[in-house]
């Protein structure tokens, strides 16, 4: 492990106030030393202690860092599951990443902004849960659970971002768009989306062959 970064901007210095969108990032570098991998981890809890580690994230522009391979995003992907059915959507106009418009997805999330910092919690759990409010209403119950990371270096839009994927065991089906970029939602067997594999997003994707290989 390397030593702590000394340009890793405190999340106290960065202000929320600012008109550009802050997000949370880590070195790539440190990805890759705590275990470079291409695809699915199952293995979350070797590297969410540091990834998450106050001295290490930083705040920085969001237009700079969605160009940027040496930084990745830190992006919660939030998989809602009734029994042995899975929520899925397609993402219309008005979606925040323009390069998955039209993609279909079983993942909802997004980016951690310094704004949640502010609440005294954990930016990254706040920012989850910001996050779900705003895209979808979840009208039931649920048990959460950490379940792996994703990694994608093959697309642009996965050079600059490490997906951190949470499955919701839901009490019952009921979850609906609070978006309008949210389209064509409702709840299916696994082996139902893979028919329709190269439609989804790459995330979506990477999680379809791991998490449900055998559903």
């Amino acid at each position: 492990m390397t030593s702590r970064p000394t340009n890793a901007a405190s999340p106290q210095t960065e202000s929320a106030s600012q008109s550009v969108e802050h997000v949370l990032v880590v070195p790539t570098l440190l990805f890759h030393e705590l275990g470079y991998f291409q695809g699915f981890c199952a293995v979350p809890d070797r590297y969410l202690e540091t990834l998450l580690d106050p001295s290490y994230v930083s705040y920085r522009p969001r237009d700079a860092v969605e160009q940027d391979p040496s930084y990745k995003q830190l992006i919660p992907y939030c998989i809602f599951r009734y029994r042995d059915t899975v929520f899925h959507y397609r993402r219309g106009d008005g979606s925040g990443e323009g390069r998955l418009l039209a993609k279909r997805s079983i993942g909802i999330g997004g980016h951690i902004s310094s704004a949640d910092d502010q609440t005294g919690g954990s930016p990254y759990l706040e920012g989850m849960r910001r996050e779900i409010e705003e895209e979808v209403h979840v009208e039931t119950t649920y048990r959460q659970r950490c379940v792996g990371l994703i990694n994608d270096d093959l697309t642009d839009v996965g050079k600059v971002h490490l997906g951190i994927v949470h499955v919701f065991e839901l009490d019952e089906p009921k979850v609906r768009p609070n978006e309008r970029s949210i389209i064509e939602t409702g709840f299916a067997r696994p082996d139902e989306l893979r028919q329709w594999r190269d439609q989804f997003e790459t995330w979506s994707q990477i999680c379809l062959d791991h998490l449900f290989a055998d559903e």
